[in-house]
C-alpha cells in the first residue's frame, strides 16, 4: 500500500520544492523506495519530481478531483513524499476549498512544516505553534528549518522550538546555488536545466548533513484504501501528443487514464518539426509556445502535417497549443508570427495580462463532451477569437465567465487545462 507524507509550508517562496527535490534525490539514492505527487494544478514540479526520484509524479488536486480520485493515484509501492502548493491552509475562494491542508485530510498524512528563517530567530515558535495548533484534523508532524545562516542561528532556533516537542527534521543553509530560476508561469523547466543533475545532488547534500532520516520515516502514514476511482475517457484510440519544451504541459494522470483504458499514446515534437504521427486524435499540451514562436512558424513540416491531419482527425489544443492553432501569435517582442491557421484566433504577449484559476467547464461542441473540472494559468491577450466556442465556464466560486475556446470543424481548443471529469 505505501505510505506518505506531506512537505507544506507557512507561505509561498519557503523553499518546498528545494526541500522536497532534496529528500527524493537524497532517499532515492539511499535506496529508499520513493516518490513524490504534486499538490495542485502544477505542471513544472512534478518534471524536477521525476527527475530527482525516477518516478512519475502525479498531481493530486483537492479543489478539482474527489477524495477516492485523489486516493487512487496516491497509491503505490514505497514512500509518497506530496509538495504542496502556496501555505498550508492557502485554497481557492471562497472557502479555501484545494488547499494543502485537504490533501492531508483526505489521505490522513502527516505534515512536515518547511520553515524559512532566514529573518526570524525566537519568532519561529509562535509562528509554528499557530501552524500547530490551527486544525486538529491536519497533524503539522515535524519542521524543517530553510535558508539558515550559521550554526548559532540554528542553534537559536531549535532552542526556541523546543517547547513545542516537535522534531526539527533538518536545517537548510542559505545557499544562492540552490536557488532556482524562474519565469512568468513558474520554474525554468527541467527538461531546460543543463546542470539538472548537479543541481539535484547538491540539494541531496546540502540536506543530508542535518538530516533526522530515522525520524522523518518514522513519521510516514499508511495511505489509505481507495474505491476504484473512474478515471478520463480517451478521445480516440489512437492519440497523437506533442511534447517538447513547448509543449509540455500534459498531465501524467490524463495520459495514464488514456493508456489504462486501452488508447495508444504517439508522441512527437514540432520544435523537431517532427510530422504528426498518424492518428484518430491530436493533442497539442500548453507550454511555452511564445518563447519558441519563430521556431514553430517555421516548422513547415509540423504545420503542414497539422493541417492535413485536420482533414481526417480532431485536433484539441490547451493554452499554449491552443495559441499554436490561431492564425498568429504576437511575442513579448511584438513581433508576430504565423501559426497553423486552423482557428479564427490571434494571441499576444505584447501586453501581458493574468489570467488564474479554477474554471467549471460545460462542453457546448468539440470531442469533450460533458462537465469538467479545469484550470486557467496564462498571460497571453487574445487580439482575436470567432467562430463557434468550446465551453461555457465559471470560476470557482460559480459566477458565469465569458464562453471559452472555439470550435471550428474538427479543430478545438480553449486556454483552460481539463484535469478531470466533474462529478
Amino acid at each position: 500500500m505505501g505510505q506518505g507524507l506531506i512537505i507544506a509550508a507557512p507561505a509561498s517562496g519557503s523553499g518546498k520544492t528545494t526541500v522536497t527535490l532534496a529528500l527524493l534525490r537524497h532517499l532515492a539514492r539511499q535506496a529508499v523506495p520513493v516518490r513524490g505527487a504534486k499538490s495542485g494544478p502544477d505542471y513544472i514540479d512534478p518534471k524536477f519530481h521525476e527527475a530527482a526520484s525516477g518516478k512519475v509524479c502525479m498531481n493530486l488536486d483537492a479543489w478539482a478531483m474527489t477524495p477516492d480520485r485523489i486516493k487512487t493515484l496516491a497509491v503505490g509501492d514505497g514512500l509518497l513524499i506530496v509538495e504542496g502548493a502556496m501555505g498550508l491552509f492557502d485554497g481557492a475562494p471562497p472557502e479555501g476549498k484545494g488547499a494543502v491542508a485537504d490533501l492531508a485530510r483526505m489521505l490522513g498524512l502527516p505534515v512536515v512544516l518547511v520553515v524559512d528563517a532566514g529573518k526570524q530567530a525566537g519568532s519561529v515558535a509562535p509562528l509554528v505553534a499557530g501552524f500547530v495548533g490551527h486544525d486538529p484534523n491536519v497533524c503539522v508532524a515535524a519542521v524543517i528549518l530553510n535558508n539558515v545562516g550559521s550554526d548559532r542561528h540554528e542553534m537559536m532556533l531549535r532552542r526556541a522550538l523546543q517547547p513545542l516537542g516537535l522534531p526539527v527534521l533538518a536545517a537548510l543553509r542559505r545557499d544562492a546555488d540552490l536557488a532556482m530560476p524562474s519565469r512568468h508561469l513558474g520554474l525554468v523547466q527541467a527538461g531546460e536545466r543543463a546542470d539538472l543533475e548537479a543541481f539535484l545532488d547538491r540539494a541531496a547534500e546540502a540536506l543530508a548533513g542535518s538530516l533526522d532520516q530515522e525520524t522523518l520515516l518514522g513519521l510516514s502514514a499508511d495511505l489509505p484504501n481507495a474505491r476504484l476511482a473512474k478515471g478520463l475517457t480517451p478521445p480516440a484510440q489512437v492519440i497523437a501528443v506533442a511534447q517538447d519544451q513547448a509543449f509540455a504541459f500534459a498531465y501524467p494522470h490524463m495520459l495514464a487514464d488514456w493508456r489504462a483504458a486501452g488508447a495508444e499514446i504517439k508522441v512527437f515534437s514540432p520544435l523537431a518539426d517532427e510530422a504528426v504521427p498518424k492518428a484518430e486524435f491530436v493533442f497539442l499540451p500548453g507550454g511555452y509556445p511564445e518563447l519558441h514562436a519563430g521556431r514553430l512558424a517555421t516548422a513547415d513540416r509540423f504545420l503542414t502535417s497539422l493541417r492535413n491531419a485536420a482533414e481526417h482527425s480532431d485536433i484539441y489544443g490547451e493554452c499554449g497549443g491552443y495559441m499554436v492553432l490561431g492564425e498568429g501569435l504576437v511575442d513579448a517582442d511584438g513581433q508576430h508570427h504565423a501559426m497553423a491557421g486552423l482557428l479564427p484566433l490571434e494571441t499576444s504577449f505584447a501586453a501581458r495580462k493574468l489570467h488564474l484559476g479554477y474554471r467549471h467547464l460545460t462542453a457546448k461542441s468539440g470531442p469533450f463532451r460533458g462537465r469538467y473540472t479545469a484550470h486557467e494559468f496564462h498571460y497571453a491577450s487574445t487580439l482575436k477569437a470567432q467562430g463557434t466556442p468550446l465551453f461555457s465556464a465559471t470560476d470557482a466560486e460559480g459566477t458565469a465567465l465569458p464562453d471559452m475556446g472555439l470550435s471550428q470543424g474538427r479543430v478545438h481548443g480553449s486556454f483552460a487545462h481539463i484535469i478531470d471529469a466533474a462529478e
